[in-house]
């Protein structure tokens, strides 16, 4: 038995080594979404913000961003990414399986992906195990960067940054329109995004001095969620916090106007920034609040963000959302350290990733840049802004510093819009 797990390690060591070896020329990292399944949608806006973030790399443009003005890794040859997708399904154990084949048989030398939580936290187990760098961008669970995992790395915020923001954003509210916001509901999917999330509001709650006065679990892809909203209508909350993804949130927008129910504030996770939400439900869909990493109204005050969102739209056909620039960043950053180690070589990048420095200039999102946090590996830069859908168009309506325009208070009632 002793024979078979060295033999196994020797094994996977060999294929690791392998994989460095032949990222002279062309250097492959592997990137897993949902490709198939509800939502598909989703995994192609993340698919193409990583490609979109590929494509300055590999390419020269005429604007001031990081390895514009280059062609591939500088202290590589020039050597360009190549990106291996994978498809999750959104199945948790599919996600592990697929990071094994990317790692044992494409022999990619890092991972990006794979949105769902559920998803990355399988994933990542099989990166750790074959010492593999991973750079997440697209997944919330704060469980993520809890693990003191080696290879783990995280660019975007998680649900505790948010649940925070969500709250100073209420009580932002409070002093702007003299009104009390104080009960509060949480929704969520029961899988490790939504669980995570809701404990993360639920302490922000209590922290912040918020009453929870009702907390639903539900199973994502319920067809009907009636008696989810019939509770929520029977708690009379002031504010709805709702972690779904995207098929539930579509039918909970539904199921709100049908039942007539129109809290004062819904507040949302990143579900209606995507392109089906308001493809499905038009002018319904306004007035809700989102947290986002991005929205395109920011590029008032970066203007790269216009430069890139117009490269987006000519080579994908459609506009460059929050989930796209939230997918951007992790293989920005391991091209950065790919650049710095001057190898693949999974320790050197390991070691580069750690002392990363990006400037916030460098980042699509608000961000005073990307660096990690020695032990949880998180980006400590990392923030979200509020944005609200007014005109069936996305607005940053919070923190101040960032607000492009003022919040409509309250969420209007369904028969008199």
């Amino acid at each position: 038995m002793r024979k078979t797990v060295v033999a196994i390690c020797v094994f996977s060591l060999f294929v690791v080594l392998s994989g460095a070896a032949v990222a002279a020329d062309t250097i492959k990292i592997g990137a897993i979404y949902p490709f198939t399944g509800p939502m598909a949608g989703t995994a192609k806006m993340c698919r193409d913000g990583t490609l979109m973030a590929v494509d300055i790399i590999n390419n020269k443009y005429g604007f001031d961003f990081l390895f514009a003005d280059t062609e591939g890794i500088p202290s590589l040859g020039g050597a360009k990414i190549e990106v291996v997708f994978a498809d999750s399904a959104g199945d948790p154990k599919t996600g592990m399986s697929e990071a094994e084949r990317l790692i044992t048989s494409q022999k990619v030398v890092a991972l990006v992906g794979c949105y769902q939580s559920s998803v990355t936290k399988t994933a990542s187990q099989v990166a750790e195990r074959y010492g593999i760098p991973y750079v997440n961008g697209d997944s919330s669970s704060p469980m993520l960067t809890e693990r003191k995992f080696k290879w783990f790395f995280r660019t975007d915020p998680h649900d505790g940054l948010y649940a925070a923001q969500q709250f100073e954003h209420l009580m932002q509210l409070e002093k702007d329109f003299g009104v009390s916001l104080r009960r509060v509901a949480l929704v969520y999917e029961n899988t490790e995004f939504g669980t995570f999330a809701s404990r993360a509001e639920e302490e922000a709650a209590k922290k912040y001095g918020f009453e929870v006065v009702e907390n639903i679990a539900y199973t994502t892809g319920a067809t009907s969620l009636t008696s989810e909203v019939t509770r929520l209508m029977s708690a009379k909350p002031d504010v709805v916090m709702m972690a779904a993804y995207i098929s539930d949130q579509i039918l909970f927008t539904k199921t709100f106007k049908t039942m007539g129910f129109a809290p004062k504030v819904w507040h949302n996770t990143a579900a209606p920034g995507e392109p089906a939400y308001l493809q499905s439900v038009g002018a319904d869909g306004n007035y809700l609040f989102l947290r986002q990493g991005f929205c395109a109204d920011q590029a008032v005050n970066k203007p790269v963000i216009a430069d890139v969102m117009k490269i987006f739209k000519e080579k994908f056909g459609q506009e460059m959302l929050a989930d796209a620039v939230r997918s951007f960043h992790a293989p920005l950053a391991l091209a950065d350290a790919f650049n710095r180690a001057g190898t693949t070589e999974p320790e050197a990048v390991r070691k580069a990733l750690l002392e990363t420095d990006i400037p916030g200039k460098y980042c699509l999102s608000p961000w005073e840049g990307i660096k990690f946090d020695p032990e949880t590996h998180q980006n400590v830069h990392a923030q979200y802004i509020i944005c609200q859908i007014q005109d069936q168009k996305f607005y940053t309506v919070f923190p101040s510093e960032f607000a492009t325009r003022k919040s409509v208070f309250p969420f209007p009632s369904w028969e008199g819009r």
